[in-house]
Order: C-alpha cells, then sequence, then structure tokens
C-alpha cells in the first residue's frame, strides 16, 4: 500500500509511530520464524515510514532521535543480521520515542 506525504501529515506523531511500531513488529514475527526475506520487506516498509516522519516533522522535537534510530535500523537492515534479540531492545528503544510507547510490548 503505498501511503502519501499528505495522508501521513495529518496522522499524530503518536500514530505515526505506531504505524512504524506495527511494521517493526511484523518483522520481529518473521525474524522468529526465521523467514529473512519476509523480515527485510518489514524492515524496508518501517524505513520508508521513517523517512515520511522525517520528511513532515523536519523542525519537530525529537527528529535527532529520530534519525538517530533510522540510522541503527538500516545498520541491522543492510548487515543482515539474524539476532532477534537485539532487533527487539532496538525495538524497545524505539518505543520510548512516545508516551503511548511505554504501554506497549514488544
Amino acid at each position: 500500500m503505498e501511503l502519501s506525504l499528505v495522508k501521513w501529515r495529518n496522522l499524530s506523531r503518536d500514530k505515526q509511530l505506531l504505524n512504524i511500531a506495527a511494521e517493526l513488529s511484523r518483522a520481529k514475527n518473521w525474524l522468529k520464524a526465521k523467514d529473512y526475506p519476509l523480515s527485510k520487506i518489514c524492515l524496508k516498509r518501517a524505513l520508508e515510514l521513517i523517512d515520511l516522519s522525517v520528511e513532515v516533522r523536519k523542525n519537530s522535537y525529537g527528529l535527532k532521535e529520530l534519525l538517530r534510530f533510522r540510522g541503527v535500523l538500516a545498520d541491522f537492515y543492510i548487515n543482515k543480521e539474524k539476532g532477534c534479540s537485539r532487533f527487539i531492545n532496538l525495538c524497545k528503544v524505539f518505543l520510548d520515542f512516545s508516551p503511548i510507547g511505554h504501554n506497549l510490548e514488544f
């Protein structure tokens, strides 16, 4: 599903982060199942959603942290790491970007 910049801009920051977290959760499930091609698709989608968030919130609070997270996630994607526990820890850090994320388990 193609998501437009306009539609993404209309979502709150929390909703954007929850959408990204959903892709990360899918990636985690595929990593646990050792289906690396499908996990890679989810990781790529999460990166695309992060890019949309960066584009619509260029001067907002937390942008630097979001870009750092993107860099670490991209490194995980490129280096084809298979470590699910490291990935889960990475995602828990991501959920800390939003107060709504504190209530979610990953």
